[in-house]
């Protein structure tokens, strides 16, 4: 049998786009412009711990930086951010989404200044504290996850929740951009008060002493946008739907939303007084949502395969193809800021735009579509760029090879990088739904850590003396492209797990109004998506 709803859950749910809506965006959207900027801009100053730890006296190729490092540097930021999303995502239903919020963003603002920060100018030392902090860094950006969906989830009105949590997200797009946009400033200025020679004109000289700030410089700029969202976060009330429906304090709840919404509403004490309770382990939860956490959990674990071994590993290929001049004809920092300019030629012309795409569409083509859709082309555009991969490494077809890779990029953020991030937000019950949302987004840094690590190795030449120095023949880019485009098939089918929730309230999708006597209603997803009212 139904309850009624809460008068301050549907005054939330029916209230018309307001101020408080794109503030709500800002504060929680700069957290995730934060997470993209730490996360990715690593990636573009690598080569260079390279160049300036690992030197080699008399090697003809610049210094890299060994495999078990490079893996270390790369990936222990993600495990920081898959241990992240499950303590704080459990720990936001347990204490509440707004003091956790804080917590996570401190800790950020802290561990972003430490990573620039070392210990020693020993290679190992510096290292070390790299990755411990780096570490740190990402067990904070992992609660951001499942704090930042919800609690928009939480406030936004049902008809344009989905753009709401979307747009959110795609703030991740502008901290991608921003990483390349600060590294080319910091490289040019370097670059330009400081001219080197190339590598091969002169290797001790082409590594100037100064470099070494490059990189601290913009691994620490991190610290800048958190910071300055700090005191905003913290004046945000607590959502209604905790108060109300988790904390049971329907006074407090008619009280925070009053003064948000600018309207009169009364606390109905009596109805949050009834409720469900069952657990995340209860049979009664994997009744009802058991094939839906199945259905997040899986999709996100395949996109982040693709997505990070793409993102991550985007100067490899750009090398691979010619579009970065080889290491040895360029100095230390010319190297930085060619990279950086390729990142952002391509975080402007794809991942910014699918990103907003997806903003627009998703409450006129619905969650199910934008993601099947983006799991379709990116299916397609991996075999197109992995089958005829000999023909696009000429010369002449560069240019062709680039845009099918933006073309992927762009139907991952304008697809399944979206919603799934979205989709976990609005279909598990409120007590659980920061829990929830923390292991789908958990799963998906799983897949990230496969995608980033396996692919570190696996797009390594088959031939031996064409690998990179310390690592053993891979499978090469071409098969690893291959692999990618079945990783993104899988995805397409797993996506008919997910439910439908446009247009639906929070407290539909989860259920929330049905009592526990056996008389709810179970949601099903079936192939058309549609989601089917069956007796239970």
């Amino acid at each position: 049998m139904a309850k009624e709803q809460l008068q301050v859950l549907n005054a939330l749910d029916v209230a018309k786009t307001q101020w408080y809506h794109f503030t709500a965006i800002v504060i929680a959207g700069m957290g995730f412009f934060t997470d993209a900027y730490d996360l990715f801009c690593i990636s573009l100053v690598t080569k260079l711990l390279g160049r300036i730890y690992y030197h080699e006296e008399g090697g003809a190729k610049p210094g890299t930086l060994p495999p078990n490092i490079s893996a270390a540097v790369n990936g222990v930021a993600f495990c920081g951010t898959l241990t992240g999303q499950l303590f704080f995502g459990w720990l936001g239903d347990k204490m509440g989404r707004k003091r956790v919020y804080g917590m996570t963003l401190m800790l950020m603002v802290i561990c972003s200044i430490a990573s620039g920060l070392s210990f020693g100018k020993d290679p190992n030392a510096v290292m070390a504290t790299l990755c411990f902090f780096r570490f740190w860094l990402g067990f904070g950006i992992g609660g951001d996850y499942p704090l930042s969906a919800t609690i928009m989830s939480e406030y936004a009105n049902k008809k344009t929740r989905g753009a709401f949590i979307a747009a959110v997200f795609a703030m991740q797009g502008f901290g991608i951009m921003a990483g390349g946009m600060v590294a080319i400033i910091v490289s040019a200025a370097f670059k330009a008060r400081y001219p080197a020679p190339a590598y091969q004109l002169d290797r001790a000289g082409s590594t100037v002493p100064e470099a070494d700030y490059v990189w601290r410089i913009i691994l620490m700029f991190g610290a800048l946008p958190a910071a300055m969202t700090y005191y905003w976060r913290m004046k945000m009330p607590e959502t209604a739907r905790y108060t109300a429906l988790v904390a049971k304090n329907a006074k407090q709840a008619a009280a925070d939303m009053s003064r948000v919404l600018q309207v009169e509403l009364e606390a109905e004490q009596e109805k949050v007084e009834q409720g469900n309770g069952f657990g995340l382990f209860s049979k009664e939860f994997l009744r009802r949502h058991g094939l839906h956490l199945l259905g997040t959990t899986s999709t996100w674990f395949l996109l982040d395969i693709a997505f990070y071994s793409q993102n991550l590993f985007q100067k490899d290929i750009f090398s691979a193809i010619g579009w970065i001049p080889k290491p040895q004809t360029m100095n230390a920092i010319e190297e930085v800021f060619r990279i950086a300019r390729a990142q952002t030629l391509i975080a402007l012309c794809s991942t910014v735009p699918g990103y907003w795409f997806t903003v627009a569409f998703i409450d006129r083509m619905g969650r199910f579509a934008i993601q099947f859709m983006g799991f379709f082309f990116m299916t397609v555009f991996m075999f197109a760029l992995a089958i005829p991969y000999n023909h696009w490494t000429h010369k002449d077809n560069q240019i062709g090879f680039v845009i099918m890779y933006s073309l992927t990029f762009f139907f991952a953020n304008f697809g399944p990088n979206a919603t799934t991030f979205v989709v976990p937000a609005e279909i598990f019950p409120a007590r659980l739904r920061s829990t929830c949302h923390g292991i789908s987004a958990a799963s998906g840094k799983a897949g990230a850590i496969v995608g980033a690590f396996g692919f570190l190795y696996a797009a390594q030449s088959q031939d031996r003396t064409k690998t990179d120095k310390g690592y053993p023949p891979g499978i090469g880019v071409r098969n690893s492209l291959i692999v990618l485009g079945v990783v993104n098939f899988l995805g397409m089918v797993f996506t008919f797990l997910v439910p439908e929730s446009k247009g639906k309230s929070l407290e539909e999708m989860s259920q929330e109004n049905e009592e526990d006597d056996g008389s709810a209603t179970e949601m099903r997803p079936n192939a058309g998506n549609v989601l089917r009212t069956v007796p239970v």
